[in-house]
């Protein structure tokens, strides 16, 4: 039986790594930064190092890891051709860590670059930055349409599914959902419990995948709020489907400022 803990490593200004132990062992999610990385893995064997896409807040810290533990597997996105990368996977593989008794599936999800990966397990995705709580990445390397099925995969999952997205911008997102969708009761409680952890200064992460169909407008491209603020964002223009829809969204999403 699997018994392991996740924990959050920040970084940066609102970066995090996910750091996957059981006292012994170790699985490093989106190593960014190397510093932190190195401090909790006192002690512990380091099993994996696992590489959503090819960003450098993503990957950056991998090289200097790897230089104190070296021999550690490297997963990554197969085409995308990031320095360290040894094992690279791509949608419908699989991951096996025996010594965390760790299983993870890996899931296609390009739109934020060509190749972005998650990877499901154990009731939790590490989405990297396709799915953020109440919000989205944005579209560097792939289209609305790519988005579209990528946010179609991840809103499938079972509602308890855990996010362990990479960044914590929760609170910047909701001020979002608050342009789209004014009046949404689980929204409403959903920011006031992120924002107390906030001024604990604890993560609001994870999130799950039944919080995220209920408040974030990403997910409701097909609820008759959001396709309505859309319109009148659009000049009373009604978006002709989800997807136009989704493509609006994350077009107003890039220049919104609240």
């Amino acid at each position: 039986m699997s018994a392991f803990k996740v924990t959050p490593l920040p970084f940066g200004h609102d970066s995090y790594i996910w750091f996957i132990d059981n006292g012994r062992h170790a699985v490093l999610v989106d190593p960014g930064e190397a510093a932190p990385a190195l401090v909790a893995l006192q002690g512990l064997e380091l099993d994996a190092i696992l590489l959503t896409h090819h960003h450098d807040d993503h990957i950056g810290g991998v090289r200097e890891i790897v230089a104190h533990y070296p021999g550690v597997p490297v997963y990554g996105p197969r085409d995308e051709n990031i320095a360290g990368v040894d094992h690279p996977v791509e949608n419908g593989d699989k991951i096996a860590v025996e010594t965390l008794g760790l299983e993870l599936q890996v899931i296609g999800v390009p739109a934020h670059t060509r190749d972005h990966i998650a990877f499901l397990g154990h009731g939790m995705l590490f989405c990297g930055d396709t799915l953020f709580s109440a919000g989205c990445g944005r579209i560097f390397e792939g289209s609305p349409s790519d988005l579209s099925r990528a946010l179609g995969r991840l809103a499938r999952l079972n509602d308890e599914t855990k996010v362990y997205c990479a960044h914590e911008y929760t609170l910047a997102n909701l001020a979002f959902t608050r342009a789209v969708e004014p009046e949404n009761d689980a929204r409403d409680r959903y920011a006031a419990r992120c924002e107390t952890l906030r001024t604990q200064g604890k993560p609001t992460l994870p999130s799950t995948i039944g919080i995220e169909r209920a408040i974030n407008p990403f997910l409701r491209t097909d609820v008759e709020s959001v396709i309505n603020s859309v319109a009148v964002h659009c000049g009373g223009v009604r978006p002709s489907n989800m997807l136009t829809c989704l493509a609006v969204l994350r077009a107003w999403k890039d220049v919104f400022q609240g």
